[in-house]
C-alpha cells in the first residue's frame, strides 16, 4: 500500500511538472493564457492515478505556474474543476471518451463559471465585466485541445497494450 502511493506520488508529482513545462506553451484567449498540456496532465493523471491525485497535481501546477509567473490566476478554476470531474467519470465509468468529456466539461463550463468570481474578488471590477463571458471560450479551446492530444496518447498506449500494465502498476 505505502509503495503504491509513493509511485503515485512520484508520478503526480512528474505530471505536475509536466504541466508547469508545458505552460511555457501557452497562447492568451482574451484574459486567459490557454495551456493545453495542463489538460493533457489531467486526463492522464485522471486515467493513471484517480481523481485525488489529478486534483493535487493540478493544484501544485496552478500554484507553481503563478508562483512563477507563468500563468494567471485563472490557472485555479481553469485547471481543478476539469481535475476533478474527468477523474471521477473515469473512477466510475472506466471510460476514455466519456473522462475527455468530463475534462472539456469541467473546465470550460465550471471551471469558466467559476473565473467569475474569482475575477470580482482577486483581479479588481475591470476583469469581472469581461470574466462571465469571456472565460468559458478560452477555456473551452485549451482544454479541447488538451483532450485531443491526451486522447491520441491514451488510445496509443491502449492500442500497444501499455496502458493497462502503467495502470496496474499504479494500482488503478
Amino acid at each position: 500500500m505505502k509503495q503504491t502511493n509513493t509511485k503515485k506520488l512520484a508520478v503526480a508529482a512528474v505530471f505536475c511538472a509536466v504541466a508547469v513545462a508545458g505552460s511555457l506553451f501557452s497562447f492568451p484567449v482574451f484574459g486567459s493564457k490557454c495551456s493545453p498540456v495542463q489538460h493533457m496532465v489531467n486526463i492522464l493523471c485522471a486515467v493513471l492515478l484517480g481523481p485525488g491525485y489529478g486534483l493535487g497535481a493540478a493544484f501544485a501546477a496552478a500554484l507553481i505556474r503563478n508562483l512563477l509567473g507563468l500563468g494567471s490566476l485563472m490557472a485555479f478554476p481553469g485547471s481543478m474543476f476539469g481535475a476533478l470531474i474527468c477523474g471521477l467519470v473515469y473512477q466510475k465509468t472506466q471510460n476514455i471518451p466519456a473522462t475527455l468529456i468530463g475534462e472539456v466539461f469541467g473546465t470550460s463550463v465550471l471551471g469558466g463559471l467559476t473565473a467569475y468570481p474569482v475575477a470580482i474578488f482577486l483581479m479588481g471590477k475591470s476583469a469581472a465585466g469581461l470574466a462571465f463571458y469571456a472565460y468559458v471560450i478560452p477555456f473551452l479551446v485549451s482544454t479541447a485541445g488538451g483532450a485531443v492530444i491526451s486522447g491520441v496518447l491514451i488510445y496509443s498506449l491502449k492500442k500497444a497494450n501499455i496502458l493497462a500494465g502503467m495502470q496496474e502498476a499504479m494500482g488503478q
